[in-house]
């Protein structure tokens, strides 16, 4: 509302006296000063600083089974409900990952959907995205769906060029749209498509405004999905609109008057900022972050939702019932079961995420683990800190990997000095000195140790219980 009035989030009077309406240009307003297309795209700078606002309550929703099964083959059936599971586990008895987004459009779609709803798990709540039909409102309506995403396009790169509508044109149609869905009690969630190039004071925040209102009216809960559909956001502090993301958090909550806990950021990978930036939205007032599981989506893909899970911990200073370890059996499930290769750098998921070749790096974990790992990952992830055996791995680089394979307890840990540390380097060095330039696997190794001692290879191998094998 206009004027003065009192803001529950600051607790403090804030001035609002200017209502933003609807700009209806008669062409698109495409921001050539920051995106060429012929050029790389330009951040530029206003020097307005909005204050962080971050709300009570943040929290991960999921997309795995629209955005990220648009960028690979489909899943099946038990794969989406095997993961559904994992991903319930994963987000804790809080519901840390509260909702999961579906395609309900085939056979195999619907029945993982009434499969995933029949677990009769709390979290996550199965939700859909559908076109803007009658007969797809009808359809979810019959699942028993009670909330739906809406693409409701923002920038006028989409309006104008690939819907051939004015912005007035576009906002009618969408608030149409909305309004049915409200109509059949179903729970609308709109998403501005393309938010990071659209005109926010001349289109998005008249329309929230207008969503607002519908809400009001209705008494239902109107969403709003943050689509950073290109990646174009950028968190830097005075940054300007559109690509700020602060600033179009802060403008949602502020100019129109969306609640934190109604809007969720929706990004994608394209310029290395989906993290960050999805950290940024949550900081600045966004409850929800929209995310898959291992980043997966279209193009670069979407922000990972274990990334999400260990931010929220740094942020909150807590895990809030997240079962970490889980982030481990899903990293495995999508390589072993799915058949995903998953990239051997990628962060607390990839085979190599916290290893070392440099045999420096190894004499350092060997004397002190917390000196070269992040954080206790045998602990918190069930992946111990390793070291990939190679020409540089050195003495102490095979002793840190006897004792992390074979998880072997703190009063037999191996030195360097050990003999069979001392026969398995040389064996190894003599692979080097051949010609061989890859790392040597686990497989290798084992086989190594067990013909160089074998009363030691089985003494280690009943410590490593099948229970506490390790991914890698």
């Amino acid at each position: 509302m206009a004027g003065v009035t009192f803001n529950e989030r600051t607790n403090l009077l804030t001035e609002n006296i200017y209502q933003y309406q609807l700009q209806d240009v008669e062409e698109g307003n495409y921001f050539r000063s920051m995106f060429e297309y012929t050029s790389v795209p330009k951040v530029a700078f206003n020097n307005r600083v909005v204050p962080m606002q971050t709300p009570e309550e943040i929290w991960v929703t999921d997309t795995t089974f629209r955005d990220g099964q648009q960028s690979r083959s489909p899943f099946t059936v038990k794969q989406i409900v095997d993961l559904f599971k994992l991903m319930s586990r994963l987000g804790g008895p809080k519901g840390l990952i509260r909702q999961s987004e579906f395609f309900p459009y085939s056979d195999a779609d619907r029945e993982a959907i009434e499969q995933c709803m029949g677990l009769g798990l709390k979290f996550p709540e199965v939700t859909t995205w559908i076109r803007a039909a009658e007969q797809d409102f009808a359809l979810i309506k019959a699942l028993g769906i009670k909330e739906t995403g809406i693409l409701v396009s923002a920038s006028d790169y989409h309006i104008f060029r690939k819907m051939n509508l004015t912005r007035a044109q576009a906002m009618d149609k969408y608030l149409g749209v909305v309004k049915d869905a409200l109509a059949m009690g179903i729970r609308p969630r709109c998403h501005l498509e393309d938010v990071t190039r659209a005109d926010f004071y001349g289109f998005v925040v008249p329309f929230a405004t207008e969503l607002m209102r519908l809400s009001r009216e209705s008494g239902i809960d109107i969403k709003i999905r943050l689509c950073d559909t290109m990646g174009y956001g950028v968190t830097y502090p005075g940054v300007a609109l559109p690509r700020s993301v602060q600033g179009i958090v802060y403008g949602m909550t502020h100019l129109a008057e969306v609640p934190s806990g109604s809007l969720e950021w929706h990004g994608h990978n394209d310029f290395y900022k989906v993290v960050t930036n999805s950290a940024t939205a949550w900081l600045y007032g966004c409850g929800a972050v929209n995310a898959t599981l291992l980043g997966l989506g279209e193009r670069t893909g979407n922000c990972p939702i274990e990334a999400m899970l260990i931010e929220y911990a740094q942020l909150r200073g807590t895990d809030d019932g997240i079962d970490f370890p889980v982030i481990t059996e899903i990293a495995e499930y999508f390589e072993k079961e799915i058949g995903y290769p998953i990239p051997f750098n990628t962060p607390f998921v990839g085979s190599n995420f916290n290893a070392t070749r440099a045999g420096i790096h190894a004499d350092g974990l060997l004397k002190d683990e917390e000196i070269y790992n992040i954080f206790d990952t045998a602990q918190i992830l069930n992946r111990p800190a390793t070291v990939m055996v190679d020409k540089f791995s050195g003495l102490a680089g095979i002793a840190y990997w006897i004792n992390a394979y074979y998880r072997v307890p703190k009063e037999m840990l191996m030195d360097k000095h050990a003999p069979i540390v001392a026969q398995m380097k040389e064996l190894v060095d003599a692979q080097y000195a051949n010609g061989r330039n890859t790392a040597m696997g686990p497989r290798e190794l084992r086989t190594m140790l067990r013909e160089l001692d074998p009363a030691l290879h089985d003494k280690l191998t009943s410590l490593h219980r099948k229970d506490k094998e390790i991914y890698w």
